[in-house]
């Protein structure tokens, strides 16, 4: 796999991606839409004020990927509270946070995954080279979120380190299981380069 993007001059980007491609994507793009979950935000028709204010979870998710995606607004892992008063103090501006605004994230995830499963849709990939799948500049910006969100929810399944061999994982031998989602991870990670690259043009 070697797609990459490239720039259409509009401030928009391209990409030729075969019929493999354009499945793992899809398929990925899916399941991180099934680990966000259905979504259960208030019906907005029936009363759009009580759908604004509608409080969400307070606590931070137990699943690692969407701890990872969805990290305390105060503190973390790495800080070190001076105080229990202080410790107390950022846990609860943090839930206070959360449970304004994580339903919210969540949804807006999901449309985004929504948005790049529906253009991958759209594509005739069957054909010799595949399909090029353009994209406008703010198309673009959302398949970056994506491919970001994406690439996190793989890196933390796989814990993946800062060492620069990514504590070992990116010489795995072929016979080990997680060597596809390595190799899924790389990819992506090629691919919101490129992207990036796109829109810094």
């Amino acid at each position: 796999m070697a797609a990459e993007f490239t720039p259409t001059g509009d401030g928009g980007a391209a990409v030729a991606l075969d019929e493999v491609e354009v499945s793992i994507l899809r398929s990925l793009a899916v399941q991180f839409m099934e680990l966000l979950g259905p979504g259960d935000e208030p019906d907005a028709s029936s009363d759009p004020l009580a759908a604004l204010f509608a409080e969400g979870p307070s606590a931070p998710p137990k699943d690692p990927v969407l701890a990872r995606l969805f990290p305390d607004a105060y503190g973390g892992p790495s800080a070190e509270p001076a105080s229990a008063q202080e410790a107390t103090e950022l846990r609860d501006a943090s839930a206070e946070f959360r449970r304004y605004t994580e339903t919210d994230l969540r949804a807006r995830k999901r449309e985004d995954a929504l948005k790049v499963v529906r253009s991958l849709d759209a594509l005739d990939p069957h054909g010799e080279g595949g399909a090029v799948l353009r994209l406008g500049a703010e198309e673009s910006r959302v398949w970056l979120g994506t491919l970001n969100d994406l690439r996190l929810a793989i890196g933390t399944r796989l814990e993946v380190t800062d060492e620069e061999d990514g504590g070992g994982l990116y010489t795995l031998p072929d016979s080990d299981p997680r060597k596809p989602m390595v190799m899924a991870y790389l990819w992506l990670g090629a691919l919101q380069e490129t992207l990036v690259g796109t829109l810094l043009d």
